[in-house]
């Protein structure tokens, strides 16, 4: 069975740490987030597995190599053009077309046990069976409604958070397997989206998709405060509170806490800096405060239009720092 990893988004919300790599080439203490996805699949035993590339590809390459690290073998393909998490599908048919599949997010982490699911897929043969958890949170996700066990439509966003008494609504977690009789709903070299072009037309066809309402750890990394929020969750699971990266530094009389530093970073004696990234190469001088903040060099940014959905920050001195006001 194989595995695609769907890797091709911008990631404007995560801007500027998107501005020289995508999205899942992001560190998260230390490891790229894609790398997580790849070792979740090779925990049980996909091994052969694909990445679609788009955005800043050669970044991909360069934090996943060609698997070996993460206990894969990769097979890359481009999109000239970003297609959509179904249009990305069609663009490796012929690598998907011969047997069953699995496709995940590749901007999450996660501990949900696949094999439970891939039991779930065969005991209902559907054609496609989507990996649901409980929206405790009540976030923005859309909200998914089930019937016996089979996904029925695809329901908006959640209410504001219910009573007690309400089961949270469930959302897709970005994991789902895949028989090849999918691709005849999914239309042919264009931009389409699994939740909206796809599915709704197989439900309406009477196919079966099933739904597996899984427990476990799930992390969706989409904006840097998220981003932020997981990474000190992670760390706090190791009692700790700063991670550093390869070559940096917090020289002595520096205050740093709740922080996650990439790598070559420095922080000066006097600076201080407090649920804050920094990431690559950037120094922070002493004097400097930084707070609830996230700060790339600002030569990176130098003359680059922010996305429309980027935070917007400020040049101070070398730095470009952006206020985690989302």
């Amino acid at each position: 069975m194989r595995a695609m990893i769907l890797s091709a988004g911008y990631g404007t919300r995560l801007w500027p740490l998107t501005e020289d790599r995508t999205k899942p080439a992001i560190p998260i203490l230390g490891k790229p987030l894609v790398g997580y996805v790849a070792s979740y699949l090779a925990k049980f035993g996909l091994t052969e597995v694909i990445v679609n590339l788009h955005h800043r590809p050669d970044s991909v390459r360069r934090a996943l190599g060609d698997g070996r690290e993460f206990g894969v073998h990769l097979e890359y393909i481009e999109e000239p053009v970003i297609l959509g998490t179904s249009g990305a599908l069609d663009n490796a048919r012929t690598l998907l077309q011969d047997d069953t599949f699995v496709v995940v997010n590749g901007k999450i982490i996660t501990d949900i046990d696949l094999a439970r699911a891939i039991e779930t897929h065969r005991r209902t043969r559907a054609i496609a069976t989507l990996v649901l958890i409980a929206n405790e949170k009540y976030e923005r996700f859309t909200v998914v409604e089930t019937d016996h066990g089979l996904v029925k439509r695809f329901a908006g966003m959640p209410p504001l958070k219910g009573t007690s008494n309400t089961p949270a609504p469930l959302m897709f977690t970005g994991i789902q397997i895949l028989e090849p009789r999918i691709f005849e709903y999914i239309p042919r070299g264009t931009f389409s989206h699994s939740t909206t072009d796809v599915y709704p037309q197989a439900i309406a066809a009477g196919e079966i998709i099933a739904a597996h309402v899984a427990e476990g750890k799930w992390y969706e990394i989409s904006t840097i405060r998220r981003y932020l929020e997981i990474s000190l969750e992670m760390l706090s699971e190791r009692d700790e509170k700063v991670f550093q990266g390869a070559s940096s530094q917090i020289d002595a009389g520096a205050r740093v806490s709740e922080a996650i530093l990439w790598d070559n970073v420095l922080v000066e004696s006097g600076a201080e800096v407090s649920r804050a990234i920094l990431a690559d190469d950037v120094k922070i001088p002493s004097g400097e405060v930084i707070t609830n903040a996230a700060v790339v060099r600002a030569a990176l940014i130098e003359g680059v239009t922010p996305p429309p959905k980027a935070l917007r920050g400020q040049v101070r001195g070398n730095n470009f720092v952006v206020p985690l006001t989302e």
